[in-house]
């Protein structure tokens, strides 16, 4: 492996651990805000589980874009990669927060969810990158 492709792989890397920073940091916001609104107003647990879906794909949209912003190629492995990270990375965050480990067939749901998330996102940011480098050239 010579230097160029060392470069390329430790930049991938580097943008995929920042892209799942970000979404980790997006969705403890999210979940504290909404949190807050329950609380506030006393919404129904029936709406919990979709709404925090919601969150975590907004969560990975803007992880993914973020992780994309530099360097748009291979936008579906990167996505994917940023939303397999952030989904088990906000499991072990919220599992130590909420104070108990659940392995069962939500945490399977969560990280297909998260991993075909991340993939369909890694692919939009990285083609509407593209467009608008191709405009701006």
């Amino acid at each position: 492996m010579d230097k160029t492709e060392k470069n390329n792989k430790n930049g991938m890397l580097v943008s995929i651990c920042k892209g799942a920073l970000v979404a980790i940091l997006l969705s403890l916001v999210g979940i504290l805000f909404f949190a807050f609104i329950i609380k506030l107003f006393g919404i129904n647990d029936s709406w919990i589980r979709p709404i925090n879906q919601v969150i975590k794909a907004i969560s990975i949209l803007f992880g993914t874009i973020f992780g994309l912003k530099k360097n748009s190629s291979n936008g579906l492995l990167k996505g994917l990669l940023i939303g397999l990270i952030y989904t088990v990375v906000a499991f072990i965050v919220f599992s130590i927060l909420n104070g108990k480990f659940n392995f069962d067939k939500t945490l399977l749901t969560d990280i297909i969810f998260g991993g075909i998330m991340g993939g369909i996102c890694g692919v939009i940011s990285a083609n509407a990158r593209n467009k608008s480098l191709a405009k701006n050239a």
